[in-house]
């Protein structure tokens, strides 16, 4: 039995009204779940409205509310007056940028600051102190035996890690290495001294804990040379605290032992007591790069350059 036209059309029109309900009620549902998940990751969905500019924007904005929460973590990088120095410490800049709660302690070893570094480091952003210690002339003048480059800057940071902090956790960041950002959430946490592995390093290619079955056994390193902690100077980090109950703990001017002079100095403390960081020490999270050395760039020819851009471009060199 056929159906009159018009019981055909309300039916039609009937069905077209439950399918449009039924997908505006999952747009909302959507709607909602995202909302929830992006709250769990950003925060309150009421915290920001359209006016708070784009969403990058909008998350550096909840980064910021976020950092107290975290330990803070002070990162202490010594350099000098090379060609490659604003090379680095612009790369290693733009790492230290997406690390929350962070203080730069950038120190050089010079008699004055390089005015093109402290431009750099205004331009970062950053929280830092630009600050400088030279290496003391009896070392400098020495010509045959390598020099302790780097100690006068580490200590000079220890020195304003007790004047100036009093929890959280310091790192000694050369400006030559590269960083896993996930190395330093790990060791913002450290209680007394955390380790963990240092690629590219020595013709064994990695220094780092030897770690069986999940303890500390010993240490794989290219040179031991008898030292009690033979580490790299990128594969440790120290409670802010665990120094402050330390107060002679310092950094020796003894080339190839600074890392292990300095750590003995944190006495009491023993090897077995260190806290291992990268999954147990089984990922590489720092990595001893290196740039390549470049030789001082040849001198400009005045006569035919001056009162050109190639003067102020040679400044930046060395």
């Amino acid at each position: 039995m056929r159906l009159p036209i018009k019981m055909s059309l309300i039916v039609i029109f009937g069905v077209f009204v439950i399918l449009y309900q039924y997908n505006l009620s999952s747009a909302w549902i959507s709607a909602d779940n995202n909302a929830e998940e992006l709250t769990q990751i950003y925060g309150e969905k009421s915290k920001y409205n359209d006016t708070d500019g784009p969403t990058a924007h909008r998350l550096t904005q909840v980064n910021i509310d976020t950092e107290s929460d975290l330990p803070p973590l002070y990162v202490i990088t010594p350099t000098y007056r090379r060609s490659e120095q604003l090379a680095e410490l612009t790369r290693l800049s733009h790492t230290l940028m997406h690390v929350p709660n962070m203080h730069w302690l950038v120190i050089e070893d010079a008699m004055v600051k390089t005015p093109l570094v402290e431009e750099l480091l205004q331009k970062t952003g950053l929280p830092y102190d630009h600050l400088i210690a030279p290496m003391p002339e009896q070392y400098k003048k020495k010509k045959k035996d390598p020099k302790p480059r780097g100690v006068s800057n580490r200590n000079k940071g220890l020195e304003w890690i007790r004047k100036n902090a009093r929890t959280g956790v310091f790192y000694f960041a050369d400006d030559d290495n590269t960083y896993d950002l996930d190395i330093f959430e790990e060791m913002r946490y450290t209680k007394r001294v955390s380790m963990f592995p240092v690629g590219l390093i020595t013709k064994l290619g990695v220094s780092s804990p030897v770690v069986k079955n999940g303890e500390f056994v010993g240490f794989y390193d290219g040179w031991i040379a008898g030292r009690k902690f033979p580490v790299d100077m990128a594969g440790f980090a120290v409670s802010v605290k665990f120094l402050l109950e330390r107060p002679k703990a310092i950094m020796p001017f003894k080339p190839g032992f600074e890392e292990d002079g300095f750590l003995r100095s944190l006495q009491p403390f023993e090897p077995k007591e260190i806290e291992l960081l990268a999954a147990n020490c089984t990922k590489i999270l720092v990595w001893h790069t290196q740039s390549k050395k470049n030789e001082p760039s040849l001198p400009v020819d005045i006569s035919k350059f001056n009162n050109t851009n190639i003067l102020k471009l040679k400044q930046i060199l060395v």
